[in-house]
């Protein structure tokens, strides 16, 4: 076909299965696959951190994603039991420059080859990572299919134009939990790993809508008595368990499209005088409730290196991000504050309501690359809860 041109030519030996990042325009990435061998279909992004890939990967917000990593050598550290963020990720799948097969860290347990077939994962490497992080940055996220093998070109970049994209498409009731659960698990410390809270001095109910665990142990960390609701709890529901406050979590899709179930509950909650913490898509979803707009991005923000400036402090945060949907700042309503700007482009990353225990920022508070810059959100609604107790 006219409209296939080849990138990059793996620079690999040939004992390393062929595969190819096929993406809807018709360009071809070729390279060397590992990890699972199977066929992944998504929207591709590319993740500009250098550290914390298997917390990457196992993010329930890259649901219908592939990632692409710009820091050239992935895997260097191996995985283990203890940095995931979801039992079973959903992450479509990975693109790297080059993979390292023999990683050395007193934590690894498996490699990461290993890692990703157990949680069948497909991924290519051995492309140039930086013409596909070129083009993402100049015509957005495309839509792409990573395959290995003897691969049809023609039917990949059928499959690949097929692909709905995320814009209208719900995917918090994917990767949400099912049932009602308690979580008691505290932060990481050296020399001692994870901890337990068995002494709380209050209740928060987090709405799981693709919940990262760390965000769950940070909040066990203030003293929270923890407990996980799914994605469509009602206002009912949630108010069941007596919160002293709700954090509103992280997750994938479309924002908008998670409004017939999950904005009733929000302004419920708002409306009932109950502190209120949102986190990313649960950033979003707060601003819809309160009046605000939000709108798909060219290339979105994924990352470890973001720097957001706080407009009530005048401080610079180094964050982590990841996410393809954004609040409009010029759509919030009266009444509702701009709080965090991004340096990188001006979009909005915070809000909140004047006078109200209610507040909310697109990044993740609960990430490490400041390394501790945006822990001060998880206290400041740890007391905004403590004093409804």
């Amino acid at each position: 076909m006219s409209d296939i041109v080849s990138v990059s030519v793996a620079d690999k030996a040939a004992a390393f299965p062929r595969a190819a990042l096929v993406l809807a325009d018709g360009t071809v990435f070729e390279g060397h696959g590992f990890g699972a061998d199977t066929q992944a279909v998504g929207e591709v992004c590319f993740n500009t951190a250098m550290t914390g890939y298997q917390e990457i990967l196992s993010d329930p917000s890259y649901a219908g994603q592939i990632v692409c990593f710009t820091f050239p050598h992935i895997g260097i550290v191996g995985t283990n039991g203890e940095d995931i963020e979801s039992i079973n990720p959903a992450v479509r799948g990975l693109v790297v420059r080059a993979d390292a097969a023999h990683p050395s860290n007193w934590r690894a347990l498996a490699v990461l080859d290993r890692w990703l077939k157990a949680h069948n994962i497909p991924a290519i490497a051995g492309i140039d990572t930086r013409a596909l992080a070129s083009r993402i940055r100049e015509k957005g996220m495309p839509h792409g299919v990573i395959a290995g093998g003897a691969f049809d070109t023609a039917s990949l970049i059928r499959t690949a134009r097929e692909f709905s994209g995320l814009e209208g498409l719900d995917l918090a009731k994917e990767v949400t939990s099912r049932q009602t659960s308690k979580w008691r698990q505290t932060p990481w410390v050296l020399g001692e790993g994870y901890g337990e809270m068995n002494t709380p001095s209050f209740r928060a109910v987090v709405i799981d809508y693709g919940v990262k665990r760390n965000i769950l142990r940070e909040l066990a960390g203030t003293g929270a008595d923890v407990t996980v609701v799914p994605a469509g709890a009602t206002l009912e529901e949630v108010m069941a368990h007596r919160p002293h406050g709700v954090v509103l979590s992280n997750g994938p899709g479309d924002p908008a499209a998670t409004g017939s179930y999950a904005i009733p509950t929000i302004k419920g909650l708002v409306d009932a005088d109950v502190p209120v913490f949102g986190i990313c898509l649960g950033h979003q979803m707060l601003g819809l409730a309160l009046g605000a707009q939000t709108k798909k991005m060219s290339q979105g923000h994924h990352g470890a290196n973001h720097p957001v400036k706080n407009l009530e402090t005048g401080k610079v945060e180094i964050v982590s991000m990841n996410h393809g949907f954004t609040v409009d700042g010029a759509t919030l309503p009266a009444g509702v504050r701009q709080t965090h700007v991004s340096l990188f482009d001006g979009t909005n990353c915070g809000l909140r309501i004047e006078g109200r225990d209610v507040f909310s920022v697109q990044y993740h508070p609960e990430a490490s690359p400041g390394p501790m810059d945006s822990h001060y959100l998880f206290e400041r609604f740890a007391q905004a809860a403590k004093a409804r107790v």
